[in-house]
C-alpha cells in the first residue's frame, strides 16, 4: 500500500454507452420504430386481410422515419443538434461560440436608446 496504482479510465459521464452500434438509448427509437411497424403489418395483414405488399409499404414509413431520425439527428451528433438545426432552418439565424456570427437579438435602435 506504499505506492497507489493510477489507471485512466473513462467516466461514467463521459460515455453514454453503446447499443446496436448505437450511441445512448438512440437504439430504442429503432427498435420502437420496427415494432410498430411490424404491428401496423400484422394489423393490415392478418386481421384486415389486405394484400402484402400494400401492407408492407403502408408500414415502411413507421420504420424509416425513427430510423432516420436517429441517423441524421441523434447519432455521432452533439446533445441538441436537433433543435439548433431546425432552429437555424426556420428562424435562418443560428448560434455558434464565436461573437462575431452569434445572431443580434436587439435591434440597433433599441441599443441606441439605452445608451442615452
Amino acid at each position: 500500500m506504499s505506492e497507489l496504482r493510477i489507471t485512466d479510465t473513462n467516466s461514467v459521464n463521459d460515455s453514454k454507452g453503446r447499443a446496436f452500434g448505437l450511441e445512448g438509448n438512440n437504439f430504442l427509437y429503432v427498435i420502437g420504430g420496427f415494432v410498430g411497424a411490424f404491428a401496423c403489418y400484422l394489423l393490415m395483414d392478418v386481421l384486415l386481410g389486405a394484400a402484402s405488399l400494400p401492407s408492407i409499404l403502408l408500414s415502411l414509413p413507421i420504420l424509416i422515419l425513427p430510423t432516420a431520425w436517429v441517423l441524421l439527428f441523434r447519432h455521432n451528433k452533439p446533445d441538441g443538434y436537433a433543435e439548433d438545426y431546425f432552429d437555424q432552418v426556420i428562424t435562418g439565424e443560428g448560434w455558434s461560440f464565436a461573437p462575431r456570427t452569434q445572431p443580434s437579438r436587439i435591434a440597433h435602435h433599441d441599443h441606441e436608446k439605452r445608451r442615452t
